[in-house]
This record gives C-alpha cells, sequence and structure tokens, in this order.
C-alpha cells in the first residue's frame, strides 16, 4: 500500500481515492479530486494556482529546500522484511518528522516577524487616515481611563490607611500586653 501524491497540489491520493491519467506516452498522473485533474485539463501551472503547495513554495510561504525533502523521495528497490530495521525506520521517521516540523515553525516565525511589522505600519497609516474619526471617540475614552485609574488610586489608598490603623492596633495590643 503507498500513498501517492496529487500531481498538481502535492497533497496525499489515499489507495482507491483520486483518478489517474495516463498520457499516450505511458506517463501517469496521479490527482487527488476533480479539482485538480480540471486544473490539470485546462493546462494551469501549480506554482501560479495560489491553493497549491507548488505555489506556497514558490512564493516563499512554505520551506522549499530542506535535508528532511529528502526521506520523502520514492523508493522502488525492495528491502527484506527485518523486524529491527522496520523498528529502526519507524523511529527515524518520527524523529525527521519532529525536525521537520520545528523547522517549519521556525521558517513561520521568521516570515511573520517581518509581517508584524507591516503590520504595524498600516495600523499607522490606517490611524493617520481616520484620525477625525477618532478624536472624539479617543477623548472619551481617555476619561474613562482617568477615572477608572482614580477609582483605582483611592481603592489602594483606602488599603494603606486600613493597614496602617491595623498595625497601629496591633502594635497598641501588643503594648498593652507587655505592660500587664
Amino acid at each position: 500500500m503507498r500513498i501517492e501524491k496529487c500531481y498538481f497540489c502535492s497533497s496525499p491520493c489515499y489507495p482507491g481515492h483520486g483518478m489517474v491519467f495516463v498520457r499516450n506516452d505511458s506517463k501517469q498522473f496521479r490527482f487527488c479530486r476533480s479539482k485538480c485533474i480540471k486544473n490539470f485539463h485546462k493546462k494551469r501551472n501549480p506554482r501560479k494556482v495560489a491553493w497549491t503547495k507548488a505555489y506556497r513554495r514558490t512564493a516563499g510561504k512554505e520551506m522549499a529546500v530542506d535535508a528532511t525533502f529528502e526521506f520523502e523521495k520514492r523508493r522502488n528497490r525492495p528491502v527484506k522484511y527485518n523486524r529491527e530495521l522496520m523498528g529502526q525506520t519507524l523511529e527515524a521517521m518520527k524523529k525527521v518528522k519532529e525536525i521537520q516540523t520545528a523547522r517549519e515553525e521556525r521558517h513561520f516565525q521568521a516570515r511573520m516577524k517581518d509581517a508584524a511589522v507591516e503590520k504595524k505600519q498600516q495600523a499607522r497609516v490606517e490611524i493617520e487616515k481616520s484620525i477625525n474619526l477618532l478624536a472624539p471617540a479617543v477623548a472619551s475614552r481617555e476619561q474613562v481611563m482617568r477615572n477608572v485609574v482614580d477609582a483605582a488610586r483611592a481603592r489602594i489608598a483606602a488599603r494603606r490607611k486600613v493597614g496602617v490603623k491595623q498595625k497601629v492596633a496591633g502594635a497598641d495590643s501588643s503594648d498593652q500586653m507587655r505592660d500587664d
């Protein structure tokens, strides 16, 4: 049982799913769904169709070059079954998957770091464009914030006064005990 890759979008084609198109020169093209085969027959380039893996790689949204991709290559050489070898292979597959996900995460974080700066810049431009809409809202918001801060300061001051009174009362009671 082999899980093939869709020729157009590179998603997995499980056994019994999808379609196979065989060209006159006997080359086989596997497709995961009708959407992919229709786009293939329309002669669309997968690198220019936004939802495909090829597009995401060429646009820099996914890693295009990585050593872990070597492990995904198809091998047609039959190997005699060996239980120990199979166990090592499964362990290696898990480790490779962990490494690959960690690298993908780092790639994503590096991409998003630049995007966050640009997003802030766009937000500043948007605020500058529509400052007349924000001015009344900000003024009332600032007043509300002042009221909240003043109320919090009053509560803190009240707690301090209560704490000082308790300490003074505690000191007076300990002085009375000493006198007795």
